[in-house]
């Protein structure tokens, strides 16, 4: 049996949602610890920037894990790592909803990452080996979608578990649902069938420096930077804004806001359709000054509506982009892909990383409404480098990049 024929007895709807479900529930371990800072300040008794390192230790460690799981996949194959990662992911998880040391709460988080960063760069590969070009890009919209969302769902899930049961609950809860996915990814989730490359997988790695050569890799790399950092540091920021003396909300009156937020990630699946329509360096652009457009808003902002409506606005934006990015680098990439997008998502979770310390950074100057205004300017600068974008990158023959590489 062929490879074309095999595919098509697959389910792609199943798959999709189950690609969907587990980038949203396994990034939510990034953003679960954002609310419990105070929690973890006054448990372990520490300042707001040990604090922080719960949080960062996680994004850090999974940047770094994003650089090593594309090229040894790229050689091995996609769905072991998949399972793999989703059932070392179980145990991780369930150790730290027992741990009570702050050293070792921030080695099982660093572990955690690491393991983690396994997902999002092979999901997106996978998706453009094993899909037909016309459900491609609908389906990487689908999981950047899941991995969008779980920025906020994290933090919503933590504020309804953690008055409840504790901070512990959450970690352990977490780990029942990773060891649900990775059944669900075992017995439902095809295994890829695309011929693997003969080069060895330091090979691969060495090939990693040479992705800088090719231009437009290289400005989409600049503008990946900029989504988490500008989307993790918006959230930072807005969660203490709303609690100043200016506003004055509650955790749960936030939580509420944050929640809503979702609205604007809806679009991510759409994205695919809307590049068909316009073209994929329109979206992108519109995206990037939609997300603009939302920061300024929320700078500006002087209702709770006003700043409800913005911080979905921005996010729409963001939401658009994501998808874009990925898809730009799996049609230039070639035989490299997994290469390439792995050090998109290295880049990506980087700016994750430094989100959170930009933005206390940004908090402690006391004005709010100038560090909403620094984002929007970091962003204005993507903006501008995705005109140096070749306008029919997409179409970009893979030979350019091979000849590179």
């Amino acid at each position: 049996m062929n490879q074309s024929t095999s595919q098509s007895t697959y389910n792609y709807s199943i798959i999709t949602i189950i690609l969907f479900w587990c980038g949203l529930v396994i990034l939510s371990s990034m953003y679960v610890t954002i609310p419990l800072l105070t929690t973890f300040m006054n448990v372990f008794e520490l300042n707001s920037t040990q604090a922080t390192w719960i949080s960062s230790a996680f994004s850090f460690c999974y940047a770094l894990g994003c650089l090593i799981y594309g090229p040894i996949s790229d050689k091995y194959g996609r769905k072991i790592f998949l399972v793999t990662s989703l059932s070392t992911l179980t145990i991780v998880t369930i150790l730290i909803g027992f741990t009570n040391n702050f050293s070792t709460l921030i080695v099982l988080r660093a572990l955690q990452g690491l393991i983690a960063a396994a997902f999002a760069p092979i999901s997106f590969v996978y998706a453009a080996e094993m899909f037909p070009p016309h459900k491609r890009l609908t389906a990487v919209g689908f999981i950047s979608s899941g991995l969008l969302m779980a920025s906020v769902v994290g933090q919503v899930f933590t504020g309804i578990i953690n008055p409840l049961l504790g901070w512990h609950a959450i970690f352990r809860f977490l780990g029942v649902v990773y060891f649900i996915s990775s059944l669900m990814v075992l017995y439902f989730v095809p295994k890829d069938t695309i011929s693997r490359s003969k080069e060895s997988v330091l090979v691969k790695f060495k090939q990693m420096n040479l992705l800088f050569k090719h231009k437009e890799l290289f400005l989409i790399f600049i503008i990946t930077f900029m989504l988490l950092l500008s989307l993790v540091g918006m959230y930072t920021i807005l969660g203490s804004y709303l609690t100043s003396s200016k506003w004055g909300l509650s955790s749960q009156q936030v939580l509420f806001i944050r929640a809503i937020g979702i609205i604007g990630m809806i679009l991510s699946p759409f994205a695919g359709q809307f590049a068909k329509k316009l073209g994929s360096q329109v979206v992108l652009r519109g995206g990037l000054a939609l997300a603009i457009v939302g920061l300024v808003g929320l700078g500006f902002s002087q209702t709770i509506p006003l700043l409800v409506i913005t911080s979905v606005l921005f996010v729409a934006g963001i939401a658009l982009v994501t998808p874009i990015t990925i898809s730009l680098i799996n049609q230039l990439a070639g035989e490299s892909r997994g290469s390439a997008v792995s050090f998109n998502a290295f880049i990506l979770f980087l700016g994750a990383s430094t989100g959170p310390i930009l933005a206390l950074n940004l908090i402690e100057s006391g004005h709010f409404r100038f560090s909403f205004e620094w984002l929007a300017i970091i962003l204005t600068i993507g903006l501008i480098v995705s005109f140096f974008i070749k306008s029919k990158a997409s179409s970009v023959k893979e030979s350019k990049i091979r000849k590179v590489l």
